[in-house]
């Protein structure tokens, strides 16, 4: 049971709850079910022989066929039962309508853990409660109580909440949207958005998603795993209310106070690639222009219209949105100076003047999308008696058609311009009815544009250990929850900065005033004192912190000013003493990087400007780990003080380079501990260039300790699995690496799938290619470890990597199959490499709980027929070119 396939296309439908009262959910669910094309519908109501001149059964175990779909329209009281007589049935899924449930208290909440109890003996899966229900236009499915059918379309819509979730809908529909799916999800206790999004990646009608989301996400790895897999190739459009209540923003670091829901949620949407909209009416906006036919390849916009005063909100608003205009080339310009009258502004926004007639507008649009500096066009159009709007529309079609830029429109007015902006979006334009809103649509356009780069962009490898060694760490950490003690000593902190590369400044710790005057003496002066205290997390405020001691003296003032403020500030607080710190006496740029537990999402990462004012500036991105240099370069990028890190008056420039470097290294670290609950390294001070940690501070998570966990359960991405690398030899001795592949692989598999033969390639992709292009190599290199997995055999000669076979594996989306493919470079085949790599896989596929382990063959190629038969996997005839073998894994 639980097959979401015949949920979502069901050949039976049973209605329970069904009755012929108007006005009821029952009675609307049944008409809408009765009007779902070639589909038997079962009412089910024990009160009633026939329904709206259809049978009626008295309960769902006298329905005399197996039901794909039930939907469940009674009081809330008895759906427990009616679900265990479901579940007793065999009915595949359930969509309940009823509501009742955890939205009235606690009574309803207890309602949802019962029927999930109940469903724990059955594996239905289940919509709701408290939903709409499901559509889908494309195949004639209407399984809700709403009264009107939407338009098809290509552009899924799914909600987590009926109430404005419908308005949304409702809205769609009066705009002509067409959909091939809508979802209400209700209070998601078993069918969530991973699900969903995981059925449409595979649903031809689906081009792309539009998300309207209340609650958190439900299973978030699912989540994670399906939109990742879904936004490499459509674009997933977020409307999510924000957060009003920063409950999880208290924290004892900067990083815990600053990193609140919000800022973590926005990180995770744009690492996954989703384009969160801010405004309801841009939802719809977004869909339809993200997949028009020409997306832009960068941010700089041209604006031209007919009325000075709208080009330059136009202008405003785009700069206040963080976009970019365009920078006309002097040819452009020239050119359109022998097209406009000599009083234009010779600008951007262009100013075509209040006469410009149809000609105008399609030749002036026609030399700015020339322009190799502008990489869209926005055309507003007022109505000024000398375009007609039709007329104007038809050749802004024409000359959209010669470009391969886009081209938004802002058709301004009412019934006037209405049939030319309808036009336009019959064609594939992009057509709004402000400016403002066009605008937003280029902002939506370039942060998706932005964020696939992201998700596609080959990272440069990071000369750096995979697996530092941390078990000493971690016996540090279990002997600091023995003391029941939850804060690590500034120098027990340094020692996971300097395990996973991090420079840190030379410190001593010191008992006593001996201690530190020798500490000074041996590191040179001027030095620093910090007091050591595990309960004195901002030192400075506790008049903690004394720099520029520049003799023995004045380290002996110091020290007992420093200890007789801390009694008087904080009486209570365990002092250990001292710590004696080389001071660094000029710092080009401060700088924070640190990390924090979201109650939701995991672990997370911050990094920006830091210093004592770090609270104030709030000046800082998020990131989730794992990080690679390409991400670790974007959570800089997305930060003020990046401009400066670069050189800013007189000041040299970071080492960048060595940045990204820290960035990778303190992700691992992060990654190797979930014992870390909130991390700041505060200053990370940049020095003639080079970063180094002057202060660092660790808030260790008790819970960790009290629960049996997974290695990776604060994680929400899988990071690197070096568990499957191993040392291996050929049958000729040749030594190989087998490991996971990584997206900085692609160079490597790009020299592999180059110089193979043709017959090669074609044993692999049953095809040959002209060319091996970046998108083929993403899809293969940039992988979802939870999802599938790819081992490459990698020789290193004279220093010099080489991959020299890949043995892919792909999950179906349902969990229980993979899909094998193997390639091994011609100079290496008959060496027992493949045979190798499909053993890892079957050890793979076997470790994930699959029941099946298949692939697909070419009937000539006789080989890998015997190596698959030597290895007890049946054949099957797929196709006239293809042979299906298949290994089953049940016990």
């Amino acid at each position: 049971m639980g097959d979401l396939q015949k949920i979502f296309n069901p050949r039976t439908i049973a209605v329970v709850g069904a009755t012929e009262r108007e006005g009821t959910f029952g009675r609307a669910v049944l008409e809408n079910a009765l009007a779902s094309g070639d589909r038997t519908v079962y009412p089910v109501n024990p009160n009633r022989e026939t329904i709206l001149g259809n049978p009626c059964w008295r309960d769902i175990g006298a329905v005399p066929k197996p039901i794909d779909l039930a939907v469940i329209a009674t009081p809330a009281a008895t759906v427990p039962g009616i679900v265990d007589a479901c579940g007793r049935t065999g009915v595949e899924g359930l969509i309940i309508i009823s509501a009742g449930f955890r939205e009235t208290g606690e009574a309803g909440r207890r309602l949802e853990e019962e029927i999930l109890k109940i469903n724990k003996t059955y594996g239905m899966r289940i919509f709701g409660p408290n939903c709409l229900g499901i559509m889908r236009p494309p195949v004639n499915l209407n399984a809700t109580f709403l009264p009107e059918n939407p338009e098809k379309g290509n552009i899924a819509f799914v909600s987590d909440a009926g109430s404005f979730g419908r308005t949304l809908f409702d809205w769609g529909m009066s705009s002509h949207i067409g959909f091939s799916m809508v979802v209400s999800l209700g209070s998601a206790i078993d069918v969530d958005f991973g699900d969903v999004i995981d059925f449409l990646l595979e649903d031809p009608h689906t081009k792309s998603i539009i998300l309207y989301m209340e609650d958190i996400v439900g299973d978030v790895k699912r989540f994670v795993s399906a939109v990742r897999c879904f936004a490499r190739s459509k674009p997933i459009i977020l409307l999510k209310p924000p957060i009003l209540e920063d409950g999880d923003c208290a924290g004892l670091t900067h990083s815990g106070a600053m990193a609140g829901p919000e800022r973590v949620y926005d990180a995770l949407f744009r690492r996954l690639g989703v384009v969160r909209v801010r405004e309801a009416q841009d939802l719809f906006n977004a869909a339809g222009v993200l997949y028009s036919r020409n997306r832009p390849r960068g941010p700089r916009l041209a604006i031209m219209t007919n009325a000075r005063g709208i080009g330059i909100i136009a202008n405003k608003q785009l700069l206040c949105a963080g976009g970019k205009m365009a920078e006309l080339s002097e040819q452009t310009i020239r050119d359109l100076d022998a097209l406009i009258p000599p009083c234009w502004n010779r600008g951007n926004p262009v100013h075509l003047l209040r006469d410009a007639d149809t000609s105008r507008y399609a030749k002036a649009a026609e030399i700015c999308l020339k322009d190799p500096g502008v990489d869209g066009l926005l055309t507003i159009y007022t109505p000024q008696d000398f375009a007609p709007p039709e007329e104007l529309a038809e050749a802004l079609i024409a000359t959209a058609a010669k470009t391969d830029k886009p081209l938004l429109t802002a058709w301004m007015g009412g019934r006037e311009v209405q049939r030319g902006r309808e036009r336009m979006v019959e064609t594939g334009i992009p057509a709004y009815e402000t400016a403002e809103a066009a605008v937003r649509a280029h902002i939506y356009m370039t942060q998706y544009e932005r964020n696939l780069e992201l998700l596609q962009e080959t990272p440069a490898e990071l000369p750096q250990d995979e697996a530092p060694p941390k078990n000493h760490l971690k016996a540090l950490i279990r002997r600091a929850n023995r003391e029941a003690c939850s804060i690590l000593t500034e120098d027990d902190s340094r020692k996971f900065l300097r395990n996973y590369g991090i420079p840190v400044i030379p410190s001593r710790m010191a008992i006593t005033l001996e201690d530190a005057l020798a500490a000074a003496f041996d590191m040179g002066y001027p030095v620093v004192l910090k007091v050591a205290s595990p309960d004195i997390i901002f030192r400075q405020d506790a008049g903690g912190v004394i720099t520029a001691i520049d003799c023995e003296a004045a380290l002996k003032i110091a020290y007992h000013h420093i200890l007789d403020g801390v009694r008087q500030f904080a009486p209570q607080a365990k002092v250990q003493g001292v710590t004696v710190q080389k001071m660094v006496e000029r710092i080009d740029y401060e700088l924070i990087l640190g990390a924090k537990k979201d109650r939701h999402f995991g672990a997370v990462i911050l990094f920006g400007s830091g210093g004592i004012d770090v609270e104030l500036l709030k000046d800082f991105s998020i990131g989730l780990p794992p990080l690679n240099q390409t991400l670790a370069r974007r959570l800089m990028e997305e930060t003020g003080i990046y401009r400066m890190l670069q050189g800013y008056r007189g000041k040299p420039p970071a080492d960048l380079r060595q940045l990204e470097k820290i960035l990778v290294g303190f992700s691992r670290m992060i990654i190797d501990f979930p014992e870390i609950r909130e991390m700041d390294i505060n200053p990370l001070a940049i020095c003639q260039g080079k970063a180094i940690a002057l202060d660092a501070r660790i808030l260790l998570d008790p819970n960790v300790f009290a629960e049996k966990a997974s290695a990776y359960a604060h994680l929400v991405i899988t990071p690197y699995p070096t568990r499957y690398v191993m040392p291996w030899r050929l049958t000729d001795g040749t030594e190989v690496i087998l490991r996971p592949i990584r997206p900085e692989d692609e160079p490597l598999e790009h020299e592999l799938l180059t110089t193979v033969s043709e017959a090669t390639i074609r044993s692999r992709f049953y095809q040959n290619f002209k060319q091996i292009s970046h998108a083929m190599h993403v899809r293969s290199c940039h992988i979802d470890y939870d999802r599938d997995m790819a081992i490459v055999a990698e020789t290193r000669t004279d220093q010099k990597k080489r991959i020299v076979g890949i043995g892919s594996l792909t999950i179906d989306a349902n969990g229980v199959a993979g899909e094998f493919a193997i390639i091994v470079h011609d100079d290496f085949q008959g060496r027992g490499l493949a045979s190798k790599l499909l053993d890892v896989l079957i050890g793979i596929a076997a470790e994930r709980g699959l029941k099946e382990f298949y692939g697909f063959l070419e009937p000539t190629n006789g080989r890998m027929t015997a190596l698959c038969k030597k290895l007890g996997m049946t054949r099957s005839r797929a196709s006239d070119d293809l042979v299906r073998v298949s290994l089953s894994l049940v016990g």
